[in-house]
């Protein structure tokens, strides 16, 4: 769920509308603000709030396309306004949908400087910290945010997410309950993302079919919302059915076409026993992977597991992973580089990093069972 997380703010900021006509609410918003530009085109507020809607539509898309735009928004509103507070605020969201997130630390903690109340700020400092795998400080910044504005969505869910990260799987559905109960009706999208969320917890609380049901509700809410389509393919790979699980992570693909989704696909066609399809798409995977494998956004930790697996580059996927460890240290990251020094045999390694990052008490069961082949690899087991 990388890509989502950090895309909970947008929550909090920008106001949505009921998906009818196949128009997303982020469009309909993106159209809105354009017409009082053009009405009004020195109303710099107005160019932050385009910016925002530009980084909504970027969760609905999956497309990065969206930020670049949002900057131009950003940059105009600046241009109007030198040093206007909220086009700031709206330049770190932006550095963390890329997935800039040592940049958008240092530029949350200068504006937490300045205005030491503002809730948002903290969740920036939240999201950042936690990507870069700094939970402590992300703990901290999180509960600032509930002391400041208990009730807040943006609060709620990421308060979920450390307790998920933690190991309360049910504190964690009680605060994403929380904060779906605070999310009014219209807003389509951003029910359908906590619908998700609850999905995803369900299913790691082992209740499937509340997972199943949950995912659902999320597609009637947003249909063919390629984060509910990963979800209820989740619990049909539970479940044993993997052509299921298959079809609905090609639909997925199809919707957002990013080289992570297309690494979770082939492993599906692989487990549904479509070989040729599931090379096919490995092949595919690489080679897209590789191609941005140079940005900060990328799909190195999916191209680390495929190289230290049935890519057959162990040296390749250590290399990546070093990289990539330099850059953030979080435990999915940690978890990536233990499995780079397992294919390099270097097994015993691989099980002290692990599990010194599974020690924050993740119960992520990928990475569990990792720890558990892990310590079937070591002398006297």
């Amino acid at each position: 769920m990388t890509r989502s997380f950090v895309a909970v703010l947008v929550m909090a900021w920008v106001s949505g509308e009921v998906l009818a006509e196949g128009i997303s609410p982020a469009e309909r918003r993106i159209e809105s603000l354009k017409k009082m530009i053009d009405a009004q085109p020195g109303a710099w507020t107005v160019y932050n709030d385009l910016a925002m809607a530009y980084a909504r539509r970027a969760r609905e898309t999956a497309d990065p396309v969206w930020y670049a735009r949002a900057e131009e928004a950003i940059a105009q509103s600046l241009k109007l306004k030198p040093e206007n507070t909220e086009a700031e605020k709206a330049r770190v969201w932006v550095l963390l949908g890329k997935h800039e997130f040592a940049a958008a630390r240092e530029a949350a903690q200068v504006l937490n400087k300045r205005i030491p109340d503002d809730v948002l700020v903290y969740g920036f400092l939240a999201d950042a910290n936690v990507e870069l795998g700094n939970y402590k400080d992300a703990e901290h910044a999180a509960q600032w945010m509930l002391d400041l504005r208990p009730g807040s969505v943006a609060a709620l869910t990421r308060g979920a997410y450390l307790r998920e990260l933690f190991g309360d799987t049910e504190g964690a559905i009680d605060l994403m309950k929380e904060a779906f109960l605070s999310t009014p009706r219209n807003e389509a999208e951003e029910r359908a993302w906590l619908l998700t969320q609850l999905s995803h917890l369900s299913l790691l609380a082992r209740r499937p079919a509340d997972a199943a049901k949950l995912a659902h509700e999320a597609l009637a809410a947003f249909p063919g919302y390629h984060y509910a389509l990963a979800a209820l393919a989740a619990v049909q790979e539970v479940q044993g059915n993997h052509k299921d699980a298959a079809r609905l992570l090609q639909q997925r693909f199809d919707a957002a076409p990013h080289p992570e989704n297309l690494h979770s696909l082939a492993e599906a066609l692989a487990k549904a026993g479509e070989e040729q399809k599931a090379q096919d798409a490995y092949e595919r995977f690489e080679k897209l992977a590789l191609a941005e494998s140079g940005n900060v956004d990328n799909a190195n930790r999916e191209l680390i597991a495929y190289y230290s697996g049935v890519g057959g580059k162990p040296e390749e996927a250590l290399r990546l992973a070093k990289t990539e460890l330099s850059r953030r240290r979080d435990v999915f990251t940690r978890a990536a580089y233990a499995q780079a020094l397992a294919a390099n045999g270097r097994s015993a390694e691989a099980l002290l990093e692990l599990e010194e990052a599974l020690s924050i008490g993740t119960k992520d069961p990928k990475l569990l069972r990792l720890r558990d082949s892990l310590r079937k690899q070591q002398p006297g087991e």
